[in-house]
């Protein structure tokens, strides 16, 4: 395979990390892919323009918002100077405007493997009842609501404590109905409708990583026990888990749904019975765990995008340990110079 330059977003390796810098690194560790890394990112101080040992070259990007001119012609230059085979999004907001332009990116010569707009939109939190029907799994009672009075007679209904939460982001626990009322203000001004108000199920929180092939088919899966996790809910430790009714219910997903691209699934799992908390149509953050384990999916993900051929998904072990931690990275100045009066780096 020739030397390939992959553009990959999300390389905000903070406190609240993106996909990206794990993308990144995954990437780089498949050898036979050669993997020239293109940040794409939309801040001087994102991390990962500055690990240069994993971003070969960064570029600031307009935010994906509009029509997203800005964006693909920021894209188009990037593709003309330096090359661009293939293009990894990981951030939700992104992912619209690449599902309505593939034809056109395609047209460039870069590849995506996304999944479509349809499916895109399975994953609102309004639309999780069809979806774990057809997965053959159990979703908290829920109730979907476009006004306060709705709210009030879900909260009512369903009981305290309630998860309040935005219909693509963000969810806050309400212990009283004063709380239930803030969170609902709080989301629809960032947000709008609708506001779900969710049951909370106690269990253990699993999630599955994957990329289903557009086909019905995996081209892997992975499934993991959060141990521990910051304020911002992101993992810190974990366990790479086989819990068969939640891998069961992942391959439904992939075949149910023909899904097509990178997701995960967050799931309360109590006994055998599992519950459907969230859909992400992309990579989590923890995605490196994942390549730890053997399964490389961005690099599996990569040869699906390029039509190349590959072995079946392979197999991981149970009770591998994840443990992420803080490291400390000193360069010079005149990067950062860059980034912020040349809109790149590298």
């Amino acid at each position: 395979m020739k030397d390939l330059a992959i553009g990959v977003s999300g390389i905000n390796a903070v406190d609240n990390p993106g996909p990206g810098v794990g993308v990144a690194r995954s990437l780089k560790e498949d050898a036979s892919l050669r993997a020239r890394i293109i940040g794409l990112a939309y801040d001087a101080m994102e991390p990962g323009i500055y690990m240069d040992w994993v971003v070969d070259r960064s570029f600031i990007m307009p935010y994906p918002s509009g029509d997203g001119a800005a964006y693909f012609d920021r894209l188009a230059y990037i593709r003309e100077q330096h090359g661009l085979d293939v293009i990894i999004p990981n951030f939700d907001a992104e992912l619209p405007l690449y599902v309505k332009r593939a034809a056109e990116l395609k047209a460039l010569g870069i590849a995506t493997f996304l999944p479509s707009m349809e499916q895109f939109k399975l994953r609102g939190k309004d639309k999780l009842t069809e979806v774990a029907e057809r997965m053959g799994i159990k979703l908290p009672k829920t109730k979907v609501c476009t006004s306060l009075e709705q709210m009030h007679e879900a909260v009512e209904e369903l009981g305290l404590p309630v998860m309040v939460k935005g219909s693509f982001y963000k969810a806050y626990a309400a212990y009283t109905s004063a709380q239930a009322v803030g969170h609902f203000h709080a989301l629809v001004a960032e947000w709008g409708y609708p506001v779900i108000v969710q049951s909370i199920v106690s269990g253990e929180e699993l999630n599955v990583i994957g990329v289903g092939d557009g086909a019905g088919g995996s081209l892997g899966l992975v499934g993991i026990k959060k141990i521990s996790v910051t304020s911002l809910g992101k993992i810190w430790t974990g366990v790479t888990i086989k819990h068969t009714a939640m891998l069961e219910a992942a391959n439904r997903f992939i075949r149910e749904l023909k899904w097509r691209g990178p997701f995960e699934l967050e799931c309360i799992v109590k006994g055998d019975d599992v519950y459907l908390i969230e859909i992400n149509p992309r990579f989590p953050a923890w995605v490196y765990f994942a390549t730890g384990v053997g399964v490389n999916l961005p690099a599996r993900l990569v040869r699906a995008a390029l039509g190349v051929d590959q072995p079946p998904a392979p197999d991981y072990e149970a009770g591998k340990l994840f443990v992420r931690y803080s490291y400390e990275l000193v360069t010079d100045m005149v990067k950062f110079q860059q980034a912020v009066t040349r809109g790149e780096v590298g």
